[in-house]
């Protein structure tokens, strides 16, 4: 069977093409604003699937950081996306959801924790403007909340810096949600790993 790893030893040509092609893909989910989603399910040929860790009503000290009441109407969701067959943890997500400038449509469906917030605005069709904060590289010990709170990234044996991106979403004059999505940094080898290992008579993730 085909190593996907051992490309890099045999061919420098083909190792500068997959840092490459990560790369470039890296580039455009850190670039694209409303579509993430979609294109991480065209890249792996699979459906996402959304797991909350936990979502709850901020508490008082966050909410003071905010300097808001502790009895604002923000909603804190953690969460990791999925791949349905393959059961690839493809990002981490952080969102700090402000209800009182969502619509309750939307609302609703994030309370369900049944999909991604991405996914259930596309679904309801609603308009909205997304505005980019920040985006980089991030090494796995650097990794924080939106509260640039310490975190513990639900990726497996990282030996890449870790691509992120903090953006807000806005429904109106107000933003609604922010967002904070980590991005596995093989995700790219995990899909080449699929085609080789499919070509080499292996499991068919397609």
């Amino acid at each position: 069977m085909t190593d996907i790893n051992s490309i890099g030893k045999d061919s420098q040509y083909a190792r500068e093409a997959l840092d490459f092609l990560q790369g470039v893909i890296i580039n455009i989910l850190l670039a694209t604003d409303g579509r993430t989603t979609d294109l991480l399910e065209t890249l792996l040929n699979e459906k996402m699937l959304v797991t909350v860790i936990r979502q709850e009503h901020l508490n008082k000290e966050l909410a003071d950081l905010l300097g808001e009441s502790s009895d604002a109407p923000y909603y804190m969701r953690e969460s990791i996306l999925i791949s349905d067959k393959s059961h690839f943890i493809v990002s981490h997500n952080i969102a700090l959801v402000n209800s009182r400038h969502v619509p309750p449509s939307l609302f609703e469906k994030i309370a369900h924790r049944q999909e991604g917030i991405g996914k259930s605005i596309s679904s309801i069709g609603l308009q909205t403007f997304r505005k980019v904060i920040d985006s980089g590289l991030k090494s796995e010990e650097e990794a924080v909340d939106l509260f640039q709170k310490p975190i513990k990234l639900r990726f497996h044996e990282l030996h890449n810096k870790v691509p992120y991106k903090r953006y807000s979403i806005y429904f109106g004059l107000v933003p609604g949600i922010q967002m904070l999505e980590y991005f596995n940094p093989d995700v790219v080898r995990h899909r080449l790993k699929q085609v080789v290992n499919y070509k080499d008579g292996g499991m068919n993730h397609e």
